[in-house]
């Protein structure tokens, strides 16, 4: 089947596509899963398919891997016509982490970000404007980590690298 674009009532683009197909439109980035990759992904994860998880998995497993805030991926949501409150994209959001689908890293009190990349790496955090960039984990050295209190042990190591612009 032949996708159809059309108009919805804020101008945005959306296109027509079969029944087992997720998509959304927002600005210049089409965001297109197929339905059965995102069915997929949530009950391997153990999570219950609901039809807002499977709209929010959509928008962040769609496309390359990135870092997103609840109030962003809550803005992309109301932008494709998805109606879900902050408080439902904050727990999906933890809920996709606990399920191992997202990596949460938090830059300061009260600000973290979502990573889309669950494979162990490191991040640049630009203090300017919020963005966090991807640093492979192979160019991180760390000489000695200590030793963990008794009856504890290292699951992860995240470094974060606050970068600012010169000017």
């Amino acid at each position: 089947m032949t996708a159809t674009p059309t108009r919805n009532d804020e101008g945005l683009r959306k296109q027509a596509l079969p029944s087992e197909a997720i998509h959304c439109h927002i600005g210049d980035m089409s965001l297109y899963e197929d339905r059965a990759e995102v069915l997929d992904r949530l009950k391997i994860a153990g999570l219950r398919p609901t039809r807002q998880r499977q709209a929010l998995a959509s928008l962040l497993f769609s496309s390359h891997d990135r870092h997103v805030t609840a109030e962003q991926l809550h803005g992309e949501a109301q932008n494709a016509s998805i109606k879900v409150s902050l408080a439902t994209i904050y727990n999906a959001l933890h809920q996709f982490t606990d399920a191992g689908l997202l990596r949460e890293v938090v830059v300061e009190p009260g600000r973290s970000y979502f990573d889309t990349n669950v494979d162990d790496h490191h991040h640049f955090y630009i203090e300017e404007t919020g963005q966090l960039i991807d640093i492979p984990t192979d160019t991180v050295q760390l000489s000695c980590l200590p030793v963990p209190p008794l009856g504890m042990a290292v699951r992860r190591v995240d470094v974060i690298i606050r970068i600012r612009s010169f000017a």
